[in-house]
């Protein structure tokens, strides 16, 4: 018998982290058609169409499969509305194990990426026992490399990675502090 794919369910005040589910595909989309949310997650700032969103749901919950960890879809708590995605991410040919966060923009600046990405940290470094992680940032995305800095990573260098140039912030399990 086969273990739930993506079964690992995190909480916090305010969101869970969960498996994808098809109902995520209409939100999913939306967001993945926002000039302003993937402006810097493609080399030319390209969108997602509806088949593609469905695609990477279909990629983050394979991860899972394959690694036993991946990307969490985030709800909001009090509302059960979809909030964005935050995950740990190591595909074949990855330059390390990565937490990604995306979050929908009627979402933005509300804290909810810096609360999730807290729990996808503890969860990496206690549940799964990683030493480190990073965090692959385009330099333009301000907003990104500030909330990495908030957590606590510090840059280490930078990489090429699917025609993008990218900064790479660091976090050691060491110099984390949880809570």
């Amino acid at each position: 018998m086969y273990a739930r794919i993506g079964g690992v369910i995190l909480e916090t005040d305010r969101l869970i982290l969960r498996p994808f589910r098809e109902a995520d595909l209409d939100a999913y989309a939306d967001m993945a058609s926002d000039l302003e949310v993937m402006r810097f997650l493609s080399a030319d700032g390209s969108l997602l169409s509806r088949a593609e969103a469905w695609r990477q749901m279909a990629i983050f919950l394979g991860h899972w499969e394959l690694r036993g960890y991946g990307t969490w879809a985030v709800e909001e708590r009090s509302s059960g509305l979809f909030v964005g995605r935050v995950g740990l991410h190591y595909p074949e040919g990855w330059p390390d194990r990565e937490l990604g966060w995306t979050i929908a923009r009627r979402f933005w600046g509300k804290g909810y990426a810096t609360e999730a990405a807290r729990a996808a940290i503890a969860h990496a470094f206690g549940t799964i026992g990683w030493t480190h992680l990073v965090s692959l940032i385009h330099a333009d995305n301000h907003r990104s490399a500030r909330l990495a800095e908030r957590l606590g990573y510090r840059v280490e260098g930078e990489t090429d990675l699917r025609g993008l140039r990218l900064t790479i912030h660091r976090l050691d399990r060491v110099d984390y502090r949880f809570g």
